[in-house]
């Protein structure tokens, strides 16, 4: 078995820490186990580029359970926890290529390595991996059935590649779903963001003027508990619906350049380039803390950033300071990728729990019907939505009503007109 992670000899304490996030996975848990019966995966090579922390190996191990021949890269040069790697090739055997902090020709050879046993289905968390796929190895592209997607920014970039015509097989778009972006993009980053931020500057947040540049769910989710530390909250907007939500739900909204003049942190949560650039930086009060939560760091101009430096150096680890002329100091927290993995330990298991519980269960309908799809990018099926906000209601002791069968009529007859 071909393998790259850090060191072998800490997959006693990586494999610890997997069990640890499983008590708090019991959705993928009832999955795995029916997964261990029925092998719906048998048969598919599945290549996945995720991140690599407890909650996505026990998505792996999940998968391997169902019998598909897995293989992962990282999907991130930071939020590899290396003891993790070593316990997925190490205990359940299976290849992993990812070390924490590794280079960027380090991250593509990963992501090469991860394609070399030729899969059926990929699964991605950024689409860089079906990007490689589609522009460096089409050789492969008629052996995939199909793949999932599990960000914002990569169904973005997805769904340009299907308008252009050149998604070369159907994508389910992981990050639509209800039980994925409701959860996971709210609660989960929201509450792993602050973490990070905190982690790496142990700053007091309760008073300082929080910028929030993004208001889509990720946005809402650190907004709130920004809020809940004592911040005062400002948000930014391009789009006039949210911009409007945010002013109804309290916070300040203004245009990037007014925050920048007033603002003392800020996180950029969008999916989008260039939110703070280089105008931004320099109109930014000494102290300033930067960081950013959406996947890829280019959210932020960090070459305008160090064009306006005299002179930069480490303050601790996951902090380096910019000292601009005039010297006042920008603070850019874990070089502008996750600070929610960078610095942390990503979201919270039970909430990953529903985000890979539709992994699973979109990867197991790409095996039944990915064959029969077009090369677009699809919604998770509704069924399997409801089914995992059922299961985790189970798990959680909580049970609901169900509609009478007058209900059932009544709702029916007026969906007919009559």
């Amino acid at each position: 078995m071909r393998y790259d992670v850090k060191d072998l000899r800490l997959a006693r304490a990586g494999q610890a820490r997997i069990e640890w996030a499983a008590n708090q996975m019991p959705v993928l848990e009832k999955i795995r186990q029916r997964f261990r019966k029925q092998k719906p995966l048998r048969g598919h090579r599945l290549s996945a580029c995720l991140h690599v922390t407890t909650e996505t190996a026990n998505l792996a191990i999940t998968l391997r359970d169902g019998g598909a021949d897995v293989a992962l890269c990282a999907s991130n040069p930071l939020s590899t926890q290396d003891d993790v790697a070593a316990a997925l090739v190490k205990v359940h055997g299976i290849p992993v290529f990812a070390v924490k902090g590794e280079n960027n020709k380090l991250y593509y050879q990963h992501l090469v390595q991860s394609l070399a046993h030729k899969p059926t289905m990929t699964m991605d968390d950024g689409a860089d991996l079906v990007t490689h796929v589609l522009k460096e190895r089409k050789d492969l592209i008629r052996g995939v059935v199909g793949g999932t997607e599990e960000t914002t920014t990569g169904v973005i970039r997805l769904k340009a590649m299907e308008k252009d015509k050149v998604l070369g097989y159907p994508i389910v778009a992981v990050n639509d779903a209800d039980t994925k972006h409701l959860f996971d993009n709210r609660y989960g980053t929201g509450q792993s963001t602050l973490d990070g931020i905190l982690r790496a500057t142990n700053i007091l947040l309760a008073g300082s003027r929080f910028v929030v540049c993004g208001y889509g769910w990720v946005g809402r989710g650190v907004a709130l508990r920004a809020r809940g530390a004592g911040a005062h909250v400002i948000v930014t907007e391009v789009d006039p619906t949210r911009a409007l939500e945010a002013v109804m739900d309290g916070f300040q909204v203004m245009t990037m350049a007014e925050a920048a003049r007033v603002g003392q942190i800020f996180v950029t949560v969008t999916g989008n380039k260039g939110i703070i650039r280089k105008e931004h930086f320099r109109a930014m009060a000494d102290g300033a803390i930067v960081a950013n939560s959406g996947h890829f760091n280019v959210e932020l101009d960090i070459p305008g950033l160090r064009s306006l430096t005299k002179k930069k150096r480490s303050i601790k680890p996951f902090v380096d300071e910019y000292m601009l002329r005039g010297n006042r100091r920008i603070f850019l927290l874990g070089d502008g990728r996750l600070i929610n993995l960078a610095s942390a330990e990503g979201h919270p298991a039970s909430v990953m729990d529903m985000s890979f519980a539709n992994q699973a269960l979109s990867a197991e309908y790409i095996a039944k019907k990915g064959k029969r799809l077009e090369k677009k990018v699809y919604r998770v099926p509704l069924e399997i939505d409801r089914e995992i906000a059922r299961l985790k209601l189970q798990s959680m002791g909580i049970a609901i009503d169900k509609l009478t069968p007058e209900q059932k009529h009544y709702l029916a007859s007026w969906q007919e007109g009559t």
